[in-house]
């Protein structure tokens, strides 16, 4: 319900404006909403993601020169992925973009790489968009910086289209790293700009010029009267899957800059991603635990926080077929398991692969799953 000050100022803001708020308060109050005794949160769920979800391989004058002077180096870097909207569509529901900021544009215009290969190469970036201002996703500037969309805006993009045309679907988790690898000593690399709080401001506004407010679940849904976030999730606070479906979650990525995200946002108020916490953190909602292991993975879901691990890395699974490491990500709760090679995307050494048990999109938490969460929840109609 608005109050009284609050229906003045929508009165005195024109019939439009008065519209537009109340809209935007019956989204933000659905995510919010307390679920019935026994509905499934939005912790209480595990999805597949994958790792650095723009990745579309090395060039071909990189990948020789790479695979010369360091083969491992090679090896490591040797996979690649379609575009987001097909990765949504074979049943992923969490995507990686590696950022660098580009506040002036012209930064990452002219890759190192790119004039390796010379005129043999096709053009670089015919459209330009490296020469705007604004976000460039990429994996290593100058060196991996060949991605399957860019940049940034136009990546989100991409998501909410695919977004709006299934409606009802499993709540999309977006992972954004902070990229700020300097230059690698003798190669001529271009360095990173540094992440401000002025630029991880731009980085909030970036996202909502793509995805309005009520598209999204942000810290403010989850902490609501709680005093910090970490209170909020150990004690119930992430919202009902139901009011999730249909939904983005924006994850971030790099600890380094959290002291700077929330510098001025204690506990992430105002803040539209959820930073990778110390559990102990007044910000702590997300932990990221890549290697596990399992056991302390499982204990951090009991108690309430969202954990992203990994299943494979570096190609190692991939070449070897081992899967002791998905399984034991799977088995440990964690509701995000990422991997180089979802279902639709098998190792074409080995054909191993990631996939939840019995398939689909979203299973219900091995470890913290309520007794009413037997088999997924039914999609609303229409979905």
């Amino acid at each position: 319900m608005l109050n009284r000050t609050r229906a003045r100022r929508t009165l005195k803001a024109g019939r439009a404006g008065a519209f537009a708020l109340i809209a935007a308060t019956l989204l933000c109050d659905a995510a919010a909403a307390d679920p019935t005794p026994g509905e499934v949160r939005l912790n209480q769920i595990q999805v597949i993601g994958t790792h650095n979800s723009y990745h579309a391989g090395l060039t071909p004058a990189v990948g020789a020169l790479l695979q010369k002077k360091n083969p491992r180096a090679f090896d490591d870097l040797d996979y690649a992925h379609p575009a987001l909207a097909t990765q949504l569509d074979h049943g992923v529901r969490q995507i990686e973009l590696d950022i660098y900021a580009d506040t002036k544009g012209g930064r990452f215009a002219h890759p190192f790489g790119a004039a390796m290969a010379g005129s043999a190469a096709p053009p670089f970036d015919p459209e330009g968009v490296m020469q705007r201002p604004g976000f460039k996703v990429m994996h290593l500037q100058d060196i991996d910086y060949v991605s399957n969309c860019q940049p940034f805006v136009r990546c989100l993009a991409e998501v909410r289209d695919w977004s709006r045309a299934h409606p009802g679907h499993e709540p999309l988790f977006i992972l954004v790293e902070t990229k700020t690898q300097p230059p690698i000593p003798g190669v001529p690399m271009v360095a990173p700009e540094p992440f401000t709080e002025a630029v991880l401001d731009a980085l909030d506004a970036e996202i909502l010029s793509v995805f309005p407010r009520g598209e999204l679940i942000v810290p403010d849904d989850v902490r609501r009267s709680w005093p910090t976030l970490r209170d909020a999730v150990q004690h119930g606070g992430w919202p009902a899957l139901s009011a999730a479906r249909g939904k983005v979650v924006f994850l971030l990525d790099q600890t380094n800059v959290t002291a700077t995200y929330t510098a001025s946002h204690p506990s992430l108020r105002g803040r539209i991603l959820f930073t990778n916490a110390d559990p102990a953190a007044p910000d702590a909602a997300f932990v990221e635990r890549n290697d596990g292991p399992p056991a302390e993975i499982a204990e951090l879901v009991r108690q309430g926080f969202l954990v992203r691990t990994r299943a494979d890395a570096d190609t190692h699974e991939g070449r070897s077929g081992d899967t002791a490491r998905r399984d034991a990500a799977l088995a440990s709760g964690a509701q995000i398991v990422s991997t180089d090679y979802p279902a639709a995307e098998p190792a074409r050494w080995t054909g191993y692969r990631v996939a939840l048990p019995g398939g689909g999109a979203l299973r219900c938490n091995p470890v913290n799953g309520p007794a009413s969460c037997a088999a997924p929840p039914p999609k609303p109609p229409g979905g």
